[in-house]
């Protein structure tokens, strides 16, 4: 019984102690699981830390990245604008020294007129002291022997006198005017300024400014951009003034340059369609749009040759003659008047058994130099015979274009047709901004003027009032007193006279012998 007793006692502790190894066995196995679990634990976790790390740093050099495009892309359209803005004001710097130059050049050449005008008024009191020398002597002279009474003398002597005075001032003058013909461009630019003054004012605002369109006035904000940044990037690319007022939904530019004005309003359409409006996109449009202007000139100068059926001519001259799509004078179309006046060109020319190409050629390129006349010195006659001539256009061609408007003498017949087809396009009813009525009651107004003076028979205003010839009785105006008539005449016409450009004043003085056979 006892040593069953000590058999289970060793049993129950033989068991007890396999629970235990066995507990411990699986305890321990279970540490060392969790303590498995909880290192891949931490290797996933630091795997993910690491992962999210890169993509941290990835996600900062991106922005770092796109902050350095957009800083650069910035600093780029500032340092554009401060180019742009350097280089406009050079230009305008350049503009002001060559102003100066030429107001230092009037101001010398208005001296020198001054002195001469001192000079002569000078020599005039001289001779007017003399003259009351010689009026006292003859007055003593006639009084002792003649009966006159001194009234009588005095108004004798005093009517010589005034014909010995009315020949020596128009000797003066003739030989003041042979003095300042050597600067005739000098004189003709300051009369054509001054005509420009009293007559242009009503053409200028039609002519030199476009208006486009807005969808609605919020899109004048878009126009603008932050601080302004848009209409500056537009008037610096295209050189158009941008003008912005209280006109609802619209938008003025405003330029001489018909060209640089249609490049612009066709860009600033293109963005408001877009609706992208920004400095680089602006710039982007505008030479867009000024590639799109070369071709269309270019096609409107082929158009007009073709029209006007003269081949061969120059490339750069079937672009000037483009641009003249896009000049006027007195709201009448340079282009559409070339063409006029080639076509009048040509039929005179066939009906004088003359080249009837040669015509057309001539009449085409007559006003060629209008395209350039705004950007280089000089009259437009003068500027497209150097034209045709720098791309071999031939003698005839030449010295018809410079002698068009008679600053030269015409070397042919072809250029005394092309004066006369000028003035027949520029005068006909409805060619040139002035209404029928305007422009008779303008030549009557012309005639009477000329009327007024007395030795006056008859006159006429010509090539639509810019010339008046004036018939005057031989008898009782002489060669000296035509001057002084010529030139009476042309001072009352400026002071009581508006009119576009230059008139003419041409005095003719005839006279007849006439005898009968019998």
């Amino acid at each position: 019984m006892l040593i069953s007793i000590i058999i289970l006692l060793i049993v129950g502790a033989s068991a007890a102690f396999a629970g235990y190894f066995s507990r411990k066995h699986i305890a321990e196995k279970k540490v060392k699981s969790a303590e498995l679990e909880a290192q891949q634990i931490l290797e996933q976790s630091r795997k993910e830390a690491q992962d999210r790390k890169r993509e941290v740093e990835l996600e900062a050099k991106d922005l770092m990245y796109r902050m350095r495009q957009d800083f650069e892309r910035e600093t780029k359209d500032r340092r554009q604008e401060i180019l742009n803005l350097e280089k406009r004001l050079a230009q305008k710097e350049e503009n002001i020294d060559r102003r100066l130059d030429l107001l230092e050049a009037k101001e010398k050449d208005i001296e020198n007129r001054q002195e001469n005008i001192k000079k002569q008024e000078d020599a005039l009191k001289a001779k007017e002291a003399q003259l009351h020398v010689l009026i006292a002597e003859e007055k003593e002279r006639l009084q002792k022997i003649s009966s006159l009474s001194a009234e009588e003398a005095k108004r004798i002597l005093l009517s010589r006198l005034s014909e010995e005075l009315n020949v020596e001032k128009a000797v003066l003058i003739k030989r003041e005017e042979e003095e300042l013909r050597g600067s005739a461009d000098k004189k003709a630019k300051e009369i054509l300024s001054l005509a420009i003054q009293r007559c242009a004012a009503e053409h200028t605002v039609e002519s030199t400014v476009s208006v486009v369109n807005l969808p609605n006035d919020e899109m004048k904000g878009r126009v603008i951009g932050r601080e302004g940044r848009n209409i500056r990037a537009l008037e610096m690319a295209t050189g158009v003034d941008v003008i912005i007022d209280d006109t609802p939904e619209a938008v003025t530019l405003s330029a001489f340059d018909t060209v640089r004005r249609e490049i612009a309003r066709l860009s600033l359409e293109k963005l408001i369609s877009d609706g992208r409006i920004h400095p680089g996109r602006i710039e982007e449009v505008v030479e867009k749009t000024k590639k799109e202007m070369e071709d269309k000139i270019k096609e409107e100068g082929e158009r007009a040759a073709f029209e006007a059926g003269v081949n061969g001519l120059h490339p750069e001259l079937v672009k000037l003659l483009g641009r003249l799509k896009y000049r006027t004078s007195f709201g009448q179309n340079a282009l559409q008047h070339s063409k006029e006046v080639s076509f009048l060109l040509g039929i005179m020319a066939s009906e004088l058994g003359l080249d009837f190409k040669l015509g057309r050629r001539i009449g085409l390129l007559h006003d060629i130099g209008k395209a350039i006349d705004h950007q280089i010195e000089g009259t437009h006659a003068k500027l497209g015979a150097d034209l045709a001539k720098k791309y071999n256009e031939s003698a005839e061609v030449v010295s018809a274009i410079e002698a068009h408007h008679e600053e030269a003498q015409p070397q042919s017949y072809y250029g005394v047709l092309a004066i006369a087809a000028d003035a027949i396009s520029a005068a006909r009813p409805g060619a040139r901004r002035e209404t029928l009525e305007t422009y008779i009651k303008r030549l009557e107004k012309l005639e009477s003027i000329a009327n007024l003076f007395k030795g006056v028979e008859r006159s006429f205003a010509i090539q639509a009032g810019r010339e008046i010839r004036v018939l005057v009785q031989p008898e009782k105006i002489t060669d000296a007193d035509a001057t002084n008539l010529a030139r009476d005449i042309r001072k009352k016409i400026e002071e009581g006279m508006e009119y576009p450009g230059q008139i003419k004043v041409t005095v003719i003085r005839e006279t007849r012998a006439i005898e009968y056979a019998k």
